[in-house]
């Protein structure tokens, strides 16, 4: 049986204010917390008798364990129909310092707000060996469960890192590549692209802030093929997608 205060610890967790005082997150399913097990610290798994019988217990870390029904998943599951497990998980420590690595690949998120597209840009990075994404503070948070759910045990491989993009960007070398997607840039298809560098990608509305265009170096845009009509722009984690792919064709 589930008690109410452990159903209103994970409920709690829903909120960004209450993951950073409890310093934990949620995830759900059965093939996400198999995939976070490895790599974070689980501090309470619930799940049902079929999940709980199959795991083997003594290669993952202790924490608070619980086999529940249907019903009791029901309870504390933030999806409409909960899968087999919900496991809680520890934040993993802030890095106090982060200093870029001049032979990686990395994406910058400025200002990318919905969940659904955060996760599938996490997606997206672990597809294409990106291992770190940066984000302004005003993206969206990556432990929130939607997020978490659309990475899809993504978030497992790829770090994470919060902190002001312009200073990050103004401390570069002068001639390190920064590119960013914007309407007026350069045709990602004949552009000559390079191995390393920073992609910025903006908000899902208002694009990449001026502040932060202040410091793109390489503008790039994804032609539209249909010039008498369609739509204005391409959804964040799907125009992520492209550009990621046109640079790992290198």
């Amino acid at each position: 049986m589930i008690s109410r205060n452990l159903a209103k610890y994970i409920h709690s967790l829903e909120l960004k204010k209450n993951r950073k005082k409890e310093k934990a997150f949620v995830a759900e399913g059965g093939k996400i917390v198999e995939e976070l097990l490895p790599h974070f610290q689980p501090l309470v798994i619930l799940g049902l008798s079929s999940w709980m019988d199959a795991q083997a217990w003594d290669s993952i870390s202790p924490c608070e364990r619980y086999t529940v029904t249907y019903e009791e998943l029901e309870r504390v599951s933030f999806l409409q129909h909960p899968q087999q497990v919900i496991a809680v998980f520890a934040l993993p420590d802030a890095e106090a310092s982060f200093e870029i690595d001049n032979s990686q690949l990395y994406l910058a998120l400025d200002g990318v707000q919905d969940p659904g597209n955060m996760g599938t840009i996490i997606r997206i990075a672990d597809w294409y060996g990106i291992k770190t994404i940066i984000c302004s503070e005003t993206t969206a948070d990556a432990y929130n469960p939607k997020v978490v759910q659309a990475s899809m045990g993504s978030i497992a491989r790829v770090r994470m890192i919060y902190t002001p993009l312009q200073p990050l960007l103004s401390s570069l070398p002068q001639h390190y590549p920064v590119y960013g997607t914007l309407l007026h840039g350069e045709n990602i298809y004949t552009t000559q692209l390079t191995k390393h560098g920073i992609i910025v990608m903006g908000n899902e509305g208002n694009g990449i802030g001026k502040e932060t265009q202040q410091h793109i170096t390489r503008s790039l845009t994804i032609p539209r093929f249909n010039a008498d009509e369609g739509p204005e722009s391409l959804n964040v984690a799907i125009a992520t997608a492209i550009v990621c792919s046109e640079f790992r064709r290198l």
